[in-house]
C-alpha cells in the first residue's frame, strides 16, 4: 500500500505528500571500496523491534502555496497506507496501519484544515493486516467506492457507500483479485485482472458493480495482462503460456475478439529444450494444492537416475511456478536440464496468490511449514525412481537464499548442495515492516525468531553449501551473510562464499553473467 511519495488530486490543484522523519533511525553503514580510501556511505534501516521513522502527510495546494499537515494523531509510529482524494478535493483518505499491522483504519480528513473527520470502517486480524489498494470512486456516482481486502480469506472487492457501510462484495470465491484496470465507460462494470480458473492462470475480466457477474475477456490459458485504451473503448491483451512466448490481441470490453496484432514464434525452437511437467501435490495436511513444475533433460530416459536440483523462493507476495512461457522458469533452469540436472520448483504454504489462509499460516514460524512442503516435494521426486536422491542441490536468493540455508541444515541428510544468494539469517536483522508483520517483534515472538535464526543451525551444515552477496545490499544488509561465516568459523564448519562488492540485493547487469557461472560451477563441481 505504499508505492510512492506523492499523489496529485484529480483536478490538479492539490499535492499530498509523505514528510519522512527517520532523525530516530540508526544508521547503518554502507561500505562503498570503489574509491582508493573505502568512502563510508550509511542509510537509515529500521530493523525488527526497533525504533521506525516517523511519518506524516502533507497537502500542498497549488494556489495559495501552502502547506496542510493531516493530522493524523498517535502514535507516531504507524503506517499511513493507500492514499486518495475524494473526487471534489475537498476530502483525503488514509489506511493507516498500527505498528503490529494487525489493526486498518480507513480514516477520512479535511484537507483544509487537516482535521479528522471520521473512520468509515476498521478491520483486524490476529496475524496481520495488509491493506494494498486505495479505494476507488465510482466515477459515476462519487456517493460510492470499491475496497479492495482480504478480510475474508481472499483477495476481491467491495461497494461501499461514502459514510463506510458495506453495499455489497462484488467478486466472490476461492481466488485472488489481481488488478484493477478501470471502468466501462457507462460506469457500470470494472476490469479486473484474476485467477478465478485455476491459481496459475490469470484472466482479464469485466464485472457487474451491481450483480457481480463476471464475463471472461481473455480467451485462452495462460498469464494475462491488459492494457486499456484512453477511453475503454478496447483493450489489448497481453499474454503467454507455457506453448506461447507472447501474443498480443485487441478486444472490445464485452469479449468480442477484434484482432490479433502480434504472436511470437517461439525464439527457442532450435534448441534442444527438455519436457516440463506442470501439476500438483497435496501438502501434508491431506487437502491444500502444491503447485510445481519439473524441467526434464532433454534426452530423459527414465531408467537412469539424474540429479536434481531445487530452485526455491517460498515466501509471501511471490510465485513461481505460474502458466507462462517456460513455465514461469528462468533460462538458467532450462540450461542446467541441458546439462543432465532435473530442475524441480514447488511453490510452498506462504507463497503468494492462494488466499490468506493459505500464506499466513507461516506467521511467527518462518522457514517450518514452507520447508515442509519442499520436502513433500523432494518425496515426490523419491516416488519418480530416476532421480539420484543422493545428489540433491537447492538455490535460491533473498527468502529463497534463507530456504536454501534453512533446507541445507535442517534437512542435511537430503540436501548435498547449496547456493545461497542474499540470504537472510537471523529475522531479527531484518527490517520492521516486512518482519514483523510475519513474525511479530523479537520480544514478542522470542522462541520464533529463536528457531529461524540459522546461526543456531551451522553445526547441523554436512553438505556443501555457498553463500553469495552483495556488499552493499540495503535489503539484506550484508550482516546476514558475514556473521553466518563467522559463526561457521567458531564452529569449525567449512562454508563457501563469494561476494559482490559493488551490487546491492541482487547481482544485475552484465554482472549476472558472472553470478549465473558462479552458481552453475559450484552446482557441477559438487553435486
Amino acid at each position: 500500500g505504499i508505492e510512492k511519495g506523492s499523489f496529485w488530486s484529480p483536478k490538479g490543484n492539490y499535492l499530498a505528500f509523505y514528510r519522512n522523519d527517520q532523525s530516530m533511525v540508526t544508521d547503518y553503514p554502507i561500505v562503498n571500496s570503489n574509491t582508493r580510501i573505502a568512502q563510508a556511505e550509511p542509510f537509515k534501516y529500521c530493523m525488527a523491534g526497533m525504533k521506525s521513522e516517523e511519518v506524516k502527510l502533507g497537502i500542498f495546494n497549488l494556489q495559495n502555496q501552502k502547506i496542510t499537515y493531516i493530522e493524523t494523531g498517535e502514535p507516531k509510529e504507524q503506517f499511513l497506507t493507500n492514499i486518495a482524494w475524494s473526487p471534489n478535493e475537498k476530502h483525503i483518505y488514509i489506511a493507516i496501519l498500527n505498528r503490529e499491522q494487525n489493526h486498518m483504519k480507513l480514516n477520512k480528513y479535511d484537507i483544509e484544515t487537516g482535521k479528522f473527520i471520521k473512520t468509515l470502517f476498521e478491520e483486524k486480524n490476529d496475524k496481520y493486516v495488509e491493506p494494498l489498494n486505495p479505494i476507488l470512486f465510482l466515477p459515476k456516482d462519487p456517493s460510492k467506492f470499491i475496497w479492495q481486502t482480504r478480510k475474508d480469506g481472499y483477495s476481491h472487492l467491495y461497494l461501499y457507500n461514502e459514510s463506510g457501510e458495506q453495499i455489497s462484495q462484488i467478486t466472490k470465491g476461492n481466488f485472488e483479485v489481481q488488478e484493477v484496470y478501470g471502468f466501462t465507460p457507462d460506469g457500470k462494470d470494472i476490469i479486473i485482472n484474476a485467477n478465478k480458473e485455476t491459481p496459475v492462470d490469470f484472466d482479464i475480466y469485466r464485472v457487474n458493480i451491481s450483480s457481480g457477474a463476471m464475463i471472461k475477456i481473455s480467451q485462452n490459458p495462460g498469464t494475462h495482462r491488459a492494457i486499456i485504451a484512453n477511453d475503454f473503448s478496447y483493450l489489448i491483451d497481453n499474454y503467454s503460456n507455457t506453448k506461447l512466448p507472447n501474443e498480443y490481441v485487441i478486444y472490445d470490453l464485452k469479449g468480442k475478439k477484434i484482432n490479433t496484432i502480434l504472436s511470437s514464434e517461439n525464439p527457442l525452437k532450435d534448441y534442444n529444450l527438455g519436457e516440463m511437467e506442470f501439476s500438483t501435490l497435496k501438502a501434508n495436511d491431506g487437502k491444500t494444492d502444491l503447485y510445481y513444475r519439473m524441467i526434464l533433460p532433454p534426452d530423459f530416459d527414465p531408467k537412469k537416475k539424474y540429479p536434481a536440483i531445487i530452485y526455491v523462493y517460498g515466501g509471501p507476495h511471490a510465485q513461481l511456478v505460474v502458466n507462462r512461457w517456460m513455465g514461469g522458469a528462468a533460462g538458467w533452469e532450462y540450461y542446467m536440464a541441458q546439462e543432465g540436472y532435473i530442475m524441480f520448483t514447488l511453490d510452498n504454504r506462504g507463497s503468494a496468490n492462494r488466499g490468506l489462509e493459505f500464506e499466513n499460516i507461516i506467521h511467527r514460524q518462518l522457514g517450518t511449514i514452507e520447508c515442509q512442503d519442499q520436502i513433500t516435494g523432494i518425496e515426490y521426486l523419491r516416488s519418480l525412481g530416476f532421480v539420484n536422491m543422493d545428489r540433491i542441490g537447492v538455490h535460491g536468493w533473498s527468502y529463497g537464499g534463507f530456504m536454501t540455508t534453512t533446507l541445507m541444515t535442517d534437512y542435511a541428510d537430503i540436501f548435498k548442495v547449496g547456493v545461497a544468494g542474499g540470504p537472510v539469517i537471523n529475522w531479527e536483522l531484518y527490517e520492521i515492516m516486512y518482519g514483523e508483520r510475519y513474525m511479530d517483534k523479537p520480544d514478542e515472538n522470542p522462541e520464533g525468531y529463536e528457531k529461524s535464526n540459522l546461526l543456531n543451525k551451522v553445526d547441523k551444515l554436512t553438505g556443501r553449501l555457498m553463500l553469495i552477496h552483495g556488499a552493499i545490499d540495503p535489503v539484506v544488509v550484508w550482516q546476514h551473510s558475514l556473521n553466518f561465516i563467522n559463526k561457521c568459523i567458531e564452529e569449525k564448519v567449512l562454508v563457501d562464499y563469494f561476494v559482490y562488492p559493488s551490487h546491492e540485493h541482487n547481482v544485475r547487469g552484465f554482472d549476472r553473467i558472472h553470478l549465473m557461472r558462479t552458481v552453475t560451477r559450484y552446482f557441477k563441481d559438487n553435486l
